[in-house]
């Protein structure tokens, strides 16, 4: 899977650079970056919009076929998490990830937006793409035994027992996953070089694993037979909220029918290219 999203990514950046060489206008072709805040939208925030937000950051090129159409791609690297304390008090469950997702999206200005032009220096648009996105859920926890604390990669330990005797119909999600960005978001050019916009996006996803929670709890000692004691005290923290405490077999760990989500609100500023590597051009003119 990590051999096919690089390839597919190579693809990406081939066909965008190709674009670029076969364009005689620089003028289309702009290179950016974006800085805002990343947060999650699932099991450990009760499916909540607006949970705890982190600072994320990224790149973009961008491609203007015209006034109206623009193609994009981004890599946009961030932070989610969620619960600690979890909504549900007693379950007690909590987690973060760092966050990779590189992506390709098309944009439509609603207003004829052009640096050539200072008819309409700023435009309300939307975006809609598909991503790609590399994710490690972790959480914070003092083994009882050795009694070190650290944080402490949640898919091998298979809380919820996939890939197990345990559950058997559960297979062990992957950490690359297949996203969907799309959003709002408004630019504006103080320049003919220059764009700043500022937008939110949400990103669907198709996995319930963001979090690591999402079907029931299997039996505990077992699990710990299996998997250790580590991966028993991490897929059942209800014991450190009320003493003794152990959720049975079945018991409803997560909400299975609900994906998990996540979202990215940024400000943006882009740069043309002729404002590079303009010189360039006027060097070999001259030189002709």
């Amino acid at each position: 899977m990590r051999n096919t999203f690089k390839h597919i990514v190579l693809l990406v950046l081939f066909v965008a650079v190709g674009t670029v060489n076969a364009q005689t206008s620089l003028g289309k072709n702009e290179i950016g970056v974006t800085i805002g805040g990343m947060n999650y939208i699932g099991d450990l925030n009760n499916q909540s919009m607006f949970g705890k937000v982190n600072l994320a950051f990224g790149g973009l090129y961008r491609f203007n076929f015209d006034e109206r159409w623009s193609l994009r791609l981004d890599v946009d690297y961030g932070h989610i998490e969620g619960g600690n304390p979890d909504y549900i008090e007693r379950r007690n469950l909590s987690f973060h990830s760092f966050l990779m997702e590189g992506s390709l999206r098309m944009e439509f200005n609603f207003f004829p937006f052009s640096l050539r032009d200072d008819h309409f220096v700023w435009t309300p648009y939307i975006f809609a793409g598909i991503g790609f996105f590399t994710y490690n859920p972790q959480a914070y926890y003092t083994d009882p035994i050795t009694h070190v604390s650290d944080w402490y990669d949640l898919q091998p330990l298979c809380t919820e027992g996939q890939g197990t005797a345990l559950a058997p119909d559960n297979a062990p999600y992957t950490l690359m996953q297949l996203s969907m960005p799309f959003g709002v978001g408004v630019k504006y050019h103080p320049s003919k070089s220059i764009t700043l916009s500022a937008e939110y996006g949400f990103r669907k996803t198709w996995t319930d694993y963001l979090d690591d929670v999402s079907t029931v709890y299997v039996d505990n000692q077992q699990l710990k037979d299996i998997m250790g004691d580590v991966a028993a005290g991490l897929a059942d923290r209800s014991s450190e909220v009320e003493a003794g405490y152990v959720n049975a077999a079945g018991i409803k760990r997560g909400d299975d029918s609900l994906d998990d989500w996540f979202a990215y609100f940024s400000a943006c500023v882009t740069v043309k290219f002729d404002l590079l590597f303009g010189w360039m051009m006027k060097k070999r003119c001259d030189n002709k």
